[in-house]
């Protein structure tokens, strides 16, 4: 008999994230005497070490940070080189055949698509930046402190977890067939003789360590305008790359506002675009106006799924840079244009398309300490060793987020220079009537969104526990009338779906439905917190 997994319930502190070493890491210095945004400032330097299939120093981070009164966000997304322009790519893929991937999960692309390897995909990494600026306005430790257990584990090694050795198998699987002078970095760094490390098989990587320590020494500025910057330039220069050091040196961060949708006496907080945390506020003020408890369990499964198709629909039309191009944002969630979407709404599986508002790889975790200060935090490479560019000698992968750039003449997330792209990875935190409630996240590309919906109705709406609400059966949906459940899911609810014209498929796939975390603040004080449960996932708390 399988036993269900208990939440942490924990009085002073706590951390949770897909892998536990990373998870110790933000626990000690939490103990050392950290707070929240020192921890998980460990935590996530670690993950790059210990998790790196998923995200890497060369991947992109966004967080919200509750400081004890408000919430405060951080984009700390890459742009494109100056020198990519629709042209270039177009020119760069019937030139040299750049592998090409389907569109981002539900966008409907329009002719040819972003190549998905390789330098053109590569945007500037934002995440040793954002290390810094969160630790500049938050931070209570020294800064390199912070990378203690990160460099130890690169240098002396770590044997990798289970669901680490799978992502990675599979991105090596990935890298079989690239040929190009750019990859030349990619087995010597992340293979031993060809092959994937398996679980815990011992892995050191000396380099990321040489890399860390001058990320850590120099507070980012060597990444940026120093002797990475000027490898990477040199790497470019010479495999035919064309991100370029004046591209780093130009990078910044931005802080920014989260904006909420109310559901249910509840604040459901994301950043705005460019990332897709619209997609589930979307959704989210759909349901807002649906009696969902009065709805049989399949029917309100089949309200959830068509929410967040529309949510989909509208954020692959209108997410773009909104320093580049007019994003309706505060016109997308007001009340009336939700009113509208959920009249789309029937007792059938629909093939929604935007509306028309008025105008006006990734890992994830999240922390939480004694004054009340919380963390949601993700980072992320996107597909499994991103590019697979390698500068060698240096230790990490270069992220390939230009893939969720769009090449349609006419989108307002047209590829172009010095832009963010649209971006998957999005941070959540939940309050009450201006209260925090906690931080939360679901990692997984398309599945990020819809993963937030589910755990947000499952905590709201069922009353769960973070670790029952996270163990709740999930469902995917990517694209058409094609929806996957998990096996646990009743299967009277599936033939309820499938009445209604859903193509259900039932998949025992666990990383296809994300791998989340979450920390809620306990009404008599202290923390209850949960992790996944489908992969590697810790809780550790004081």
């Amino acid at each position: 008999m399988a036993y269900p997994r208990q939440p942490l319930l924990a009085p002073n502190g706590a951390v949770t994230t897909s892998q536990p070493l990373a998870a110790a890491a933000g626990l000690a210095v939490l103990r050392r005497g950290g707070n929240a945004v020192d921890a998980a400032l460990a935590t996530a330097i670690t993950l790059t070490v210990v998790q790196p299939p998923s995200n890497d120093i060369g991947g992109d981070l966004f967080a919200i940070v509750w400081d004890g009164e408000r919430l405060h966000g951080l984009n700390a997304s890459g742009r494109s080189p100056a020198a990519l322009t629709r042209e270039l790519v177009l020119a760069a893929t019937d030139r040299r055949g750049a592998e090409p991937v389907e569109a981002l999960g539900g966008a409907q692309a329009v002719g040819p698509v972003m190549p998905a390897r390789g330098w053109l995909p590569v945007t500037v990494p934002g995440a040793p930046a954002g290390w810094r600026d969160l630790h500049e306005r938050f931070g209570s430790l020294p800064f390199a402190e912070l990378f203690t257990d990160a460099i130890g584990y690169a240098e002396q090694g770590f044997p990798v977890a289970p669901g680490t050795a799978a992502t990675w198998a599979y991105g090596v699987a990935g890298h079989a067939g690239l040929a190009g002078a750019e990859y030349a970095g990619f087995g010597p760094t992340f293979t031993v003789d060809g092959r994937a490390p398996e679980a815990g098989e011992r892995w050191r990587n000396p380099e990321a360590a040489g890399t860390l320590r001058r990320i850590a020494e120099s507070r980012a500025a060597d990444f940026y305008q120093g002797r990475i910057a000027a490898a990477i330039d040199g790497y470019a220069a010479r495999t035919g790359g064309f991100l370029t050091g004046d591209d780093l040196a130009a990078h910044t961060s931005t802080w920014v506002d989260p904006v909420c949708a109310r559901y249910r006496g509840h604040e459901v907080w994301e950043l705005p675009p460019n990332g897709q945390g619209l997609a589930a506020l979307l959704a989210l003020n759909v349901l807002d106006g649906v009696d969902l408890a009065a709805l049989s369990p399949e029917e309100r499964l089949h309200w959830q799924i068509e929410a967040v198709k529309l949510g989909f629909a509208d954020a692959h039309a209108y997410v773009a840079d909104p320093e580049r191009a007019d994003v309706p944002t505060a016109a997308l969630l007001d009340p009336a244009y939700a009113a509208g979407r959920r009249a789309l709404v029937t007792e059938r599986a629909g093939d929604p398309v935007a509306g028309e508002p008025e105008r006006g790889g990734t890992v994830y975790l999240c922390t939480a300490d004694s004054g009340g200060m919380m963390v949601s935090l993700i980072q992320s490479t996107y597909m499994a060793f991103g590019s697979h560019v390698v500068v060698p000698g240096y230790g990490f992968a270069l992220q390939n987020r230009g893939l969720g750039f769009r090449l349609e003449p006419a989108h307002p997330n047209l590829v172009g220079p010095a832009k963010r792209p649209y971006h998957s990875i999005i941070p959540g935190f939940l309050t009450r009537d201006g209260a925090p409630v906690g931080p939360f996240g679901v990692m997984g590309g398309h599945m990020q969104p819809q993963g937030h919906v589910q755990l947000v109705s499952a905590t709201v709406d069922a009353g769960r526990d973070p670790q029952a609400a996270l163990d709740t059966p999930r469902w995917y949906w990517h694209a058409g009338r094609i929806v996957l459940v998990e096996p646990d899911l009743d299967p009277g609810v599936v033939d309820g779906l499938r009445a209604r014209g859903h193509e259900v498929v039932v998949a025992d796939q666990p990383a296809v439905f994300g791998y989340g975390q979450a920390i809620w603040r306990h009404p008599s004080g202290g923390y209850v917190a949960g992790s996944e449960s489908r992969v590697d996932g810790a809780m550790l708390g004081w």
